[in-house]
């Protein structure tokens, strides 16, 4: 083995990687989003902040860190992660010798057959250390470490797209509970407003001031806001179950933070370099490692067509006599190597290559329409969020408008400058101005964790 071991050492060193070294593909990346400004391609972009710098309500905070703990889609993640790195050391020991430690001993006693065999006692030890290297001459296993290696990375990448789903998941749905609490509030409190409403149109009719046409009207107004209390309760239930889910907890209450428009909304975002998207979104990143496998593969297939030399040996002791089992004359050793060339695999072997081939190329285009749909969700998230942001302005303006048209026809009715009906609808209008507002809000608020999430915010701690 002495005399053997430099020889495998050389043929080591001077052994070779078949297969393509990894470069990153040429991308055709724009030099500004569309429907980006300058300004903002130039600041530092909202997908680098942390989500804690993004949402400002300490409650919703609090459920995010939450769950980031608890989820279980974290925590499959996190696992996984784990399975691919003890997977890379696995593969990764394909390149070391294995050693193997072992001993034997026994002692036999036979009895006296007959004459010609007569009685005696047989004693025996043995203990030797084993060796076997399959020499890496092709870098086979090398290339194997490699993409092992990625696709542990790839694994991680994978984990941090799990969190920046579960931080989005969680504001958009805490967003949602509390838009439904402010709309609900708002059907409320117009229940309340057009049940003293109709009790007064109906007094008003029992004195022949008002007709009964105007009571039925009036019965309208009520039935209308206590219709969409039951729907506006259900929908919260839902979001709130949905939410607990997200925390990785069975359906319970939520606890409330901020009002929905406390959360603040800046009047422009800034995006960055579409080029920082390459290097920050998670998911183009574990498609990047894919691909980083994949030419790895490559090697792997090449090496199998080349010859495989393997070296075996062993060295150790043996003995009739225990006490004297080590010394030098009772030492022994072997040693053999193995050289083996695939024949004939009936195309086996380079139909594998062509295969890694095609799955190289499968990652490549897999990997570059990630890009591409990356840029694509980022361009629509910022046109979003800027016609959400207009929307909910001119919504404003429009609840405004109701309001004023609410307040004016009352005082025209009581004046008798007005039909009951102008007051049913001045009514009408309102409300419905003063739902579609909060979810204007709610529209604005969620093109905001669309985003931070298409900008690759969310996995920064």
């Amino acid at each position: 083995m002495r005399r053997c071991a430099p020889l495998a050492l050389a043929l080591l060193l001077t052994g070779c990687m078949l297969g393509p070294n990894y470069h990153r593909p040429a991308i055709d990346t724009p030099a500004v989003y569309r429907g980006a400004t300058a300004e903002a391609a130039s600041a530092a972009s909202l997908g680098a902040q942390k989500w804690s710098e993004v949402f400002h309500d300490r409650v919703l905070q609090q459920l995010i860190r939450t769950a980031l703990q608890e989820n279980y889609d974290v925590r499959i993640a996190a696992a996984r992660v784990l399975e691919a790195q003890a997977q890379l050391g696995i593969t990764r020991s394909n390149e070391f010798p294995t050693l193997n430690a072992g001993g034997e001993s026994f002692t036999e006693r036979n009895g006296k057959v007959s004459p010609l065999f007569p009685a005696y006692d047989a004693h025996a030890a043995q203990a030797d250390l084993s060796a076997i290297w399959n020499l890496d001459l092709w870098g086979k296993y090398r290339r194997e470490t490699e993409a092992a290696r990625a696709n542990w990375l790839a694994s991680e990448w994978g984990q941090r797209a799990t969190l920046d789903t579960v931080v989005s998941s969680v504001a958009s749905t805490y967003f949602q509970i509390r838009e439904l609490d402010l709309a609900l509030q708002i059907s409320r409190d117009t229940l309340t407003s057009r049940q003293s409403s109709l009790h007064l149109t109906q007094v008003l009719a029992q004195n022949g001031s008002a007709s009964l046409l105007d009571v039925r009207q009036s019965e309208q107004l009520v039935y209308t806001a206590a219709e969409t209390i039951p729907s506006l309760e259900q929908q919260l239930a839902q979001q709130e179950d949905l939410l607990s889910t997200l925390l990785g907890h069975n359906p319970a209450d939520v606890p409330r933070g901020l009002a929905l428009t406390a959360e603040p909304t800046p009047a422009t975002v800034p995006a960055g370099l579409p080029s920082e998207l390459l290097e920050r979104r998670p998911d183009i990143r574990q498609a990047e490692q894919a691909l980083v496998e994949a030419n790895a593969e490559i090697g792997v297939a090449k090496a199998a067509l080349f010859p495989s030399i393997s070296l075996t040996g062993s060295v150790g002791f043996e003995s009739d006599d225990l006490h004297h089992l080590f010394s030098a004359g009772n030492k022994v050793w072997n040693a053999t190597g193995t050289l083996t060339q695939p024949v004939f695999q009936a195309g086996a072997l380079r139909a594998g290559l062509q295969l890694t081939h095609a799955q190289q190329q499968e990652a490549l285009l897999t990997y570059k329409e990630t890009i591409i749909n990356a840029f694509r969700a980022v361009s629509d998230a910022l046109v979003i969020y800027q016609k959400s942001r207009e929307y909910r302005e001119q919504q404003e303006a429009l609840t405004s408008a109701a309001a004023d048209t609410d307040r004016l026809s009352n005082v025209l009715y009581q004046h008798g400058g007005a039909s009951y009906l102008q007051v049913l609808t001045a009514e009408t209008n309102y409300f419905a101005a003063r739902l579609n507002l909060a979810q204007a809000q709610l529209n604005e608020r969620l093109a905001l964790v669309q985003l931070y999430n298409a900008l690759g915010g969310g996995w920064q701690q």
